[in-house]
């Protein structure tokens, strides 16, 4: 059959994303994946040099995705389908882009991890994000801040002169736009897929990409290596026989007991690059690039509790296990390399079936083993012919879509106009929808609307890089233009000039129903950072105040009301700076102005046993776990539960709250 591009429909039980946090995201959600940089020194030089490039200090300016909870429904969500026929390959354009399915038509076989269930949870970047399939993590160290984001997609012209999917987006951490192209030549066991990031600006900016495949657990995988950079959640970086390590086959990702990624370092960094995970009977996927994609990695769960239970978090109980393999542009998923100004790079990967002799591929002999298995790639897929399909590519990306499919953000437009930008094959030409328009407006004018938020409204998100901040800086000034240019600066590292901006916002509001909810909580973050609890906690109390104010309920959200996202936000960083400051009646008071629906999610049941044990009443919060509660939220290797049950108990923590990631931590 020739190769088609269809539109379908997939329904599974799914949990809705929900409103996103109004609050601009000034500090970043975690640092799970930063080196403790004790150990940095004693690291190869490129190595370190990557690890310590552009860190992300904030998710400016995307927003945080944490409105979500754990209650599934069954959900229908739009697919795009691209098959011929020897596979279908099914993509979630609206989800980032992931490649939910790749199933092996011949033999009936699902290569990937499919995830039976839609659950967000707290993994990505900038939050929300889901486990399965091949998803593609761009921005910064982590899952990417676009993996619960639509992309735009289209039919374009492949090499072959079938059809090819393109997905393509403007990724906001970095301001560097991207496009996936996928194809499927005829007959062909492989699905290829073409990936370009181009850097359109006049200074040179930070990349980080890795290809991300979800494999199941029981598979054995195997890559030519014959050592690891392993990286734990204790934030060590440290170099390691592989696979034989502490006694352990570490191929085999059931064997670990705790989670712990293995960055591997190729036996011949010249050879090309590949990973596969093979079940016991010699079948599996294969996973291969051309040689400007060279980092290769396993990620693994492990056996212990706390491994578990992220497992089962994450999808059904009982629908087994998985681990990852990912492919990068770097050693490590920690560093970061340089994409100089005005140009791109480049690359193209291939996942397919693979068969290997069982006992070749599960033999004791590992240089046997991944011998055995790289010969069968080659037969599968000859390097020579990897090459020239590369480069038949490289003719057809800059193609003009034939067909728009699916639509993403209209960031990218924006920023198109703005520099007056020319990117062939990706076409950002949407016009501006609500959260663009107010930026478009300073464009054509030199001026920011300046209008009050609406009763629950939020100033909208800001735009921070070093040309709209000088737009903004340039603007007449007025309370919502202070407050934003606030934003930029303090993204910009230049915190009194923010503190200064959103004092000024401050002294601007009142007049014309200005809110001024905005600046106070802008403030309580610089105070909090600066170390000044209790002046946080004061313009904590007075951000909530004006919030309610606004919405006509003063004393508290009215239980007839819908709850209110941004009440919510408020309440989560209020009262933890209140208690920080030593006032457990003002952490009660502003606890108890939430809507009844809102304190009845486990974020908040949370909250209130820490309440409860700055009150004193540590039988009562302890009786808070006893009742059950589920953080829908739980960001990855956050250890709030096991640290709050410590406080609580001489107790073994319950295995419903274990989800210690670290050895020191799981004892």
């Amino acid at each position: 059959m020739a190769t088609t591009i269809r539109h379908d429909r997939l329904t599974l039980p799914a949990a809705p994303l929900g409103a996103a946090n109004p609050l601009a995201p000034l500090r970043p959600l975690d640092e799970t994946h930063v080196v403790d940089p004790a150990t940095v020194p004693g690291l190869p030089p490129e190595m370190a040099r990557g690890l310590t490039r552009a860190p992300l200090t904030s998710l400016l300016p995307t927003r945080v995705l944490d409105g979500y909870e754990r209650r599934r429904v069954p959900t229908t969500l739009p697919t795009l389908v691209l098959e011929n026929s020897r596979l279908r390959a099914t993509v979630l354009s609206g989800l980032g882009g992931r490649v939910h399915s790749l199933l092996h038509k011949p033999t009936g076989r699902e290569l990937l991890h499919r995830n039976p269930v839609f659950q967000p949870a707290g993994f990505a970047l900038n939050g929300a994000w889901y486990s399965g399939g091949i998803e593609w993590n761009i921005g910064a160290t982590g899952h990417s801040a676009l993996s619960c984001a639509p992309l735009h997609a289209a039919r374009v012209p492949a090499p072959d002169g079938g059809e090819m999917l393109r997905l393509w987006e403007w990724e906001r951490l970095r301001d560097l736009p991207f496009q996936v192209d996928l194809w499927l030549p005829e007959d062909s066991d492989f699905l290829l897929v073409g990936v370009r990031v181009r850097n359109p600006h006049l200074t040179p900016a930070p990349l980080h990409w890795w290809s991300n495949t979800a494999v199941p657990e029981e598979h054995r995988v195997l890559t030519p290596a014959d050592t690891a950079w392993h990286f734990g959640y204790e934030r060590r970086l440290r170099r390691v026989p592989f696979p034989h390590h502490e006694g352990a086959d570490r191929s085999h990702p059931a064997g670990s007991h705790h989670p712990a990624d293995y960055f591997h370092e190729p036996r011949d960094p010249a050879a090309r690059p590949w990973i596969a995970a093979l079940d016991r009977a010699g079948h599996g996927l294969a996973q291969t690039s051309t040689g400007e994609l060279p980092g290769r990695k396993l990620f693994v769960w492990g056996s212990g509790p706390g491994g578990r239970r992220r497992q089962d978090w994450l999808t059904e109980p009982g629908t087994g296990g998985y681990a990852e393999i990912q492919a990068g542009l770097a050693r490590t998923q920690l560093e970061h390399v340089a994409l100089p100004a005005g140009s791109q790079t480049a690359w193209l990967e291939a996942y397919g079936p693979l068969h290997v002799d069982p006992g070749a591929a599960h033999g004791p002999d590992w240089n046997a083993a991944t011998t055995a298995t790289g010969a069968a790639l080659d037969r599968a897929l000859p390097g020579e012919e990897l090459a020239a399909a590369r480069e038949a590519w490289d003719a057809v990306a800059d193609e003009p879509p034939l067909e728009r499919l699916a639509t993403g953000s209209a960031w990218g437009a924006l920023e198109v106009r703005r520099a007056a930008l020319d990117l062939p094959g990706t076409p950002f030409d949407d016009a501006p929808g609500p959260e663009q328009r107010p930026w478009a407006a300073l464009l054509d004018t030199g001026a920011l609307p300046d209008e009050a938020p609406g009763p629950d409204e939020d100033p909208g998100p800001t735009l921070v890089s070093p040309a709209w901040r000088d737009l903004l800086e340039t603007a007449p000034p007025g309370p919502l233009t202070e407050y934003h240019l606030g934003v930029a600066q303090w993204h910009a590292s230049d915190r009194a000039q923010a503190v200064r901006s959103w004092e000024r916002a401050l002294s601007g509001t009142g007049a014309a129903g200005s809110a001024r909810w905005p600046a106070l909580r802008a403030l309580a973050v610089a105070d909090t950072e600066a170390r000044h609890p209790v002046r946080a906690a004061e313009r904590y109390e007075e951000a909530l105040t004006d919030a309610l104010a606004r919405r006509g309920t003063p004393a508290g959200e009215d239980p007839a009301d819908e709850p209110s996202p941004l009440v919510a936000a408020l309440v989560r960083e209020a009262v933890p700076a209140l208690l920080a400051a030593d006032r457990p009646g003002a952490a009660r008071a502003a606890y108890g102005r939430l809507h009844p629906a809102t304190r009845d999610r486990g974020r908040f049941r949370l909250l209130e046993a820490h309440v409860l044990l700055a009150e004193g009443e540590r039988e009562a919060a302890a009786a808070v776990f006893t009742d059950g509660f589920e953080v829908a939220d739980l960001r990855e290797g956050d250890e709030v539960l096991s640290e709050t049950w410590s406080r609580l108990s001489d107790e073994p923590l319950p295995a419903a709250y274990d989800f210690r990631m670290r050895p020191e931590a799981n004892g």
